[in-house]
C-alpha cells in the first residue's frame, strides 16, 4: 500500500520530474546493457545435468530456462528484477503467513503450478490495479489530494484481498468437488480390493481410468511412491495435504492397510455411507433455508399491503362516521 501511495502523491506533485528521472533511468540502464557484457550464467552448465532427474519425477526438461540462461539478461529482465523484489516485499506484509502455508493454500487450491512468490505479486499487481482505479475515480469526482490517496490505499488493500480470497474460494469448489466424488472413488476402490487387488493396485487402475480432484491426488501419491517415498508415508502426506476431512480419512485408512492390513472395502464402503448421509442432511438444511427465502418476498410484499387494509377503517370505527 505505501508505495502505491508515494507513486500517486509523486505523480500530483512533481510528475514532470517523476517522468524525467524514469527517462534517465532508461538511459544509464541502456548505456550500461551495451558497454558491459553480459557474462554467461553457470545455470546453463549445470542444467542439462538435472535432466534425467526431472524425467524419472515426471517433470519436463527445462529446456526454456537454458534457453534463457545462454542468451543472458534483457534490459526489461534486469529493470523487472527490483520492481519484482520490492512486489515480493510488498507481498510479504499483505500475506502475513509463512511461504510454507501458503503454499499449502496453493495445493488445496488446486493451483500448485503457481509459486509463491508468483502469488504475491499477483496480490500487489492486483492490489496496484484496483489502487490506480480508485486514484483516478477520486481525481475525477472528488479532486481533493487528501481523499484521493486514501482511495487508492483503500483500493490497493481491496484488490490484494480479492486474491486472497479466489484463493479461499477455490479451496471450498475444489473441497466440495472432492465430496460428491469421494462416494464414488470408495466404492470403486472397495469392488477392486475384494476382486484380490492391493490398495496400491486399485488406486492404480483408478487413476489410469478416470479423473477428478480425488483422483488426481491419488495420482500425486503415486508419484511420490515412484520417487521412492514408502507407501504409508505417501498416503499419510496426502491426508496431511488435502483440503477435505473425509478424503484424510480415506487416504490414512489406504495407509494403514498397506502397512498393517484391515478390512479396507468394508471400511471404505463405510466412509461411502457416512458422506452420502452428510450430503442428504446439507441437502435438507438447503432447502429449507431456500424455501424460507422464497417466502420472504411474498410477506415482504403482501404484509403491508394487508395491515393498510386493516388499518384502513380503524379511525372511522374510533372517531365515528365523519
Amino acid at each position: 500500500m505505501i508505495p502505491v501511495i508515494l507513486v500517486i502523491a509523486l505523480m500530483t506533485v512533481s510528475s514532470l520530474a517523476v517522468m524525467a528521472a524514469a527517462c534517465a533511468a532508461v538511459a544509464l540502464g541502456a548505456l550500461a546493457r551495451a558497454l558491459i557484457p553480459v557474462a554467461p550464467r553457470a545455470a546453463a552448465r549445470i542444467r542439462p545435468y538435472t535432466a534425467v532427474a526431472r524425467t524419472m519425477l515426471g517433470l519436463a526438461p527445462d529446456i526454456d530456462a537454458t534457453r534463457r540462461s545462454t542468451e543472458g539478461l534483457g534490459i526489461s529482465e534486469v529493470l523487472s528484477g527490483p520492481l519484482r523484489a520490492g512486489a515480493h516485499r510488498v507481498g510479504r506484509i499483505l500475506e502475513s503467513r509463512s511461504d510454507e502455508a501458503v503454499a499449502l493454500r496453493l495445493y488445496q487450491a488446486g493451483r500448485d503450478d503457481v509459486s509463491v512468490a508468483d502469488h504475491r505479486l499477483a496480490q500487489v499487481a492486483r492490489g496496484a490495479l484496483f489502487g490506480a482505479a480508485a486514484a483516478g475515480g477520486g481525481v475525477v469526482f472528488v479532486r481533493t489530494p487528501l481523499l484521493v490517496v486514501v482511495l487508492a490505499g483503500i483500493g490497493f488493500v481491496a484488490g490484494a484481498a480479492r486474491v486472497r480470497g479466489d484463493v479461499d474460494r477455490a479451496i471450498a469448489r475444489r473441497t466440495e468437488r472432492m465430496e460428491l466424488e469421494l462416494g464414488t472413488v470408495n466404492q470403486l476402490l472397495a469392488m477392486h480390493v475384494r476382486s484380490g487387488s492391493g490398495p496400491v493396485q486399485s488406486v492404480q487402475r483408478l487413476v489410469d481410468r478416470g479423473h477428478g480432484a480425488v483422483l488426481d491426488e491419488l495420482d500425486a501419491v503415486l508419484t511420490w511412491i515412484r520417487s521412492g517415498q514408502r507407501e504409508p508415508d505417501a498416503f499419510r502426506r496426502a491426508a496431511e495435504l488435502t483440503p477435505c476431512r473425509d478424503a484424510a480419512r480415506t487416504y490414512q485408512l489406504l495407509g494403514a492397510a498397506v502397512e498393517r492390513g484391515t478390512d479396507l472395502a468394508a471400511a471404505l464402503l463405510a466412509i461411502g455411507d457416512d458422506l452420502r448421509d452428510a450430503r442428504r442432511e446439507t441437502l435438507r438444511k438447503a432447502s429449507v433455508k431456500r424455501r424460507a427465502a422464497m417466502l420472504a418476498p411474498t410477506i415482504g410484499i403482501l404484509a403491508p399491503i394487508m395491515l393498510l387494509f386493516v388499518a384502513a377503517p380503524l379511525p372511522s370505527i374510533v372517531l365515528g362516521n365523519r
